[in-house]
């Protein structure tokens, strides 16, 4: 459920989205209090803007500054050559558990790397998600310096992947 509610928040945001804001307040119960407590925050910014303001937001944080890119890969290449095997790579792993890919979706786009996640089991998802803690964390700190409202979301991924991390080190 985590994985799935951060997939949702840190995707484009839609009327979709905001008709299911009562929903997703319901299902805030389920998480621990410092994740509740996070998401909650969020929630709150975005529910004094309007859509057309969260979409511009969310235009200008993930799109228009290629530090805060939502495209994980990018964040290890940048737009060099070695970036496509790492991206088949990923779209092979993801074909392993039955996923097949939009023909216009690229595999390190956080949410729906994050929505994979959330059809794992919980160590499979973290283990997953812990190869990215590096760029998770820097990508959080850039969401800071701006001092952006998705900052903490990332930051809640990243806590949660660390964990694994710093077992299997």
């Amino acid at each position: 459920m985590f994985y799935r509610l951060l997939a949702r928040l840190l995707d484009y945001p839609t009327a979709e989205l905001q008709a299911a804001l009562p929903e997703i307040w319901a299902q805030l119960e389920q998480l621990p209090e410092g994740e509740r407590k996070v998401i909650s925050n969020f929630l709150a910014h975005l529910h004094w803007e309007d859509m057309t303001e969260w979409q511009a937001l969310y235009v200008r944080t993930f799109d228009m500054i290629p530090d805060n890119a939502l495209h994980l890969s990018h964040h290890l290449f940048g737009d060099d050559k070695n970036r496509g095997p790492a991206l088949i790579d990923l779209t092979e792993f993801y074909k392993e558990y039955g996923l097949e890919l939009a023909a216009n979706e690229l595999p390190d786009y956080l949410p729906l790397m994050l929505e994979f996640s959330s059809q794992l089991s919980r160590v499979e998802a973290k283990m997953f998600l812990s190869q990215w803690v590096k760029v998770l964390n820097q990508l959080a700190q850039n969401l800071e310096k701006v001092e952006s409202p998705y900052a903490p979301l990332i930051r809640l991924i990243e806590q949660r992947s660390q964990l694994v991390a710093a077992k299997a080190a």
